[in-house]
């Protein structure tokens, strides 16, 4: 089954044992702003998309796939 966009972000920095603090400095984003991806309020665009992949060391089709469930 797969996963929303804001779920699967934040099972990936879970897993990772991340902060919401540790990533957002990895990926070069504001803390609210995360928060905000996480909680679904609001959708990354496609550049951030592939930062969140990069600070999570993740395929971008990863959190995509997620994104794809919503629509």
């Amino acid at each position: 089954m797969k996963k929303d966009l804001h779920t699967q972000l934040k099972f990936l920095r879970e897993e990772r044992n991340l902060s919401l603090d540790e990533l957002a400095l990895k990926a070069r984003i504001g803390v609210a702003r995360l928060q905000a991806y996480e909680s679904g309020e609001e959708v990354p665009s496609t550049q951030t998309i592939l930062k969140l992949s990069n600070a999570l060391e993740v395929p971008a089709s990863n959190l995509l796939d997620g994104a794809e469930a919503a629509q």
